[in-house]
């Protein structure tokens, strides 16, 4: 088939369950020029060195026209995900600075308790059951619960997120030939929602500071200033949204792969110290995030191919993660793989802020879970899928436990 269709195929719903032959093809073609005039790049190498490339822009105010089916400029403000430097590298150095080092180096290992207690808490919930949703029942509450304590949203309001969330993704999908006009303007709604609610909740502790990252963005004393209430609005919906959609993914998704490979499965349970090297194999085999866009600033050459100034290039990162000319026997699945410096978390300047946190979260869940898992069965194989193919992952995961000796 011809390789300018490969997007269209790529988001089509009906390839979400296995889209990795679509690409080999992908990387077969090297880059494939796509009938919108956007292009795709799936080689580990040409997506690195893109990464890196300064010339390559996160600010879709670059693109050269619009393109049918690749979502448009949010409304204003922007996050920082989605800014170049020096606007960029500034808005994030504030947002980390509550966050990890060198300002809050602990941050991240203070919260292992709290996890591993939320954690607890939900496998409690599943005790005596005999069937459960991985995503509704763990993988979402989890990341969720966990990202709102960071930031100091009170439980009672953790709920409501959900639907906001679900409307923000949606609006940041690819969908080639489609209006995405009702999406766009549903997701923007939604983060203007979100972001008053995050604003005011910051607000009302400003000059009374708890141990949560709201406080400390409002009550920031560094003379040079800190966020404004827009780019507060902004930052903090970004990691609220940012912080759990990724981590439901990359839990389920390591659920779903471990219970296809129970041999791998009963290894880890025996030997948990693989557990840390699994995550990142993991998020190598089934990440989360399947494709980035970047916008050329100039004329790019990549892999004997002339990219124009201002078409889109869209980073197709688990297609890298696949790339046999990086990983050996790349299609397996190999908790001990050793050089793993998989694309899970991008790379460059925009490689993903809350890395430390997810592995952190993922480590601690399937250790949890991985006891639960070895007498599970899949109930669908494959599961029903989110519509996103930009954050792919199950929409729900439900599993068959053996009873526990006390319920038989």
């Amino acid at each position: 088939m011809a390789v300018d269709t490969l997007l269209e195929r790529i988001t089509d719903y009906a390839n979400r369950p296995d889209p990795y032959p679509l690409y080999a093809e992908l990387r077969e073609a090297g880059v494939a020029r796509q009938t919108d005039g956007s292009y795709l790049v799936g080689g580990y190498y040409d997506i690195v060195a893109l990464f890196h490339n300064p010339r390559l822009s996160s600010d879709r105010r670059n693109r050269a026209g619009t393109y049918s089916g690749l979502p448009a400029d949010e409304e204003e403000p922007r996050p920082f995900i989605r800014l170049d430097d020096p606007e960029h590298r500034r808005l994030r150095s504030l947002a980390t600075r509550p966050f990890g080092p060198p300002h809050s180096p602990g941050r991240i290992d203070a919260m292992r308790d709290e996890i591993t207690r939320i954690t607890d808490e939900l496998i409690e919930s599943l005790q005596g059951r005999t069937r459960v949703d991985v995503v509704d029942d763990f993988a979402y509450p989890l990341p969720v619960s966990v990202i709102c304590r960071l930031l100091g949203v009170p439980r009672e309001d953790e709920p409501t997120f959900r639907e906001g969330s679900n409307a923000i993704i949606d609006s940041g999908d690819i969908r080639p030939g489609e209006d995405l006009g009702t999406s766009q303007r549903a997701g923007n709604q939604a983060r203007a929602q979100m972001g008053r609610y995050l604003v005011d909740l910051a607000e009302q502790r400003r000059g009374r500071p708890g141990d949560d990252m709201l406080s400390a963005f409002v009550n920031d004393p560094d003379p040079s200033g800190g966020l404004t209430r827009e780019e507060l609005a902004a930052t903090a919906v970004l990691l609220l949204v940012a912080g759990h959609e990724t981590t439901v993914n990359l839990i389920t998704n390591g659920v779903l792969t471990l219970l296809r490979h129970p041999d791998q499965l009963a290894r880890l349970r025996h030997e948990p110290d693989l557990l840390p090297g699994a995550v990142e194999e993991l998020l190598r085999y089934e990440p989360p995030v399947h494709l980035l866009e970047r916008i050329p600033l100039t004329h790019v050459d990549v892999a004997g191919t002339t990219i124009p100034k201002g078409v889109p290039v869209l980073l197709v990162l688990a297609s890298g993660n696949r790339d046999p000319k990086r990983f050996r026997d790349p299609d397996r699945f190999d908790p001990t793989r050793r050089d793993n410096q998989h694309l899970g978390f991008g790379s460059g300047i925009h490689i993903c802020y809350g890395a430390p946190l997810a592995r952190v979260e993922a480590q601690i869940a399937l250790v949890a879970l991985l006891p639960h898992l070895t007498t599970a069965t899949l109930v669908e194989d494959p599961p029903p899928y989110r519509n996103s193919a930009v954050l792919r992952g199950p929409r729900h995961l439900p599993i068959e436990l053996a009873p526990s000796p006390q319920t038989r």
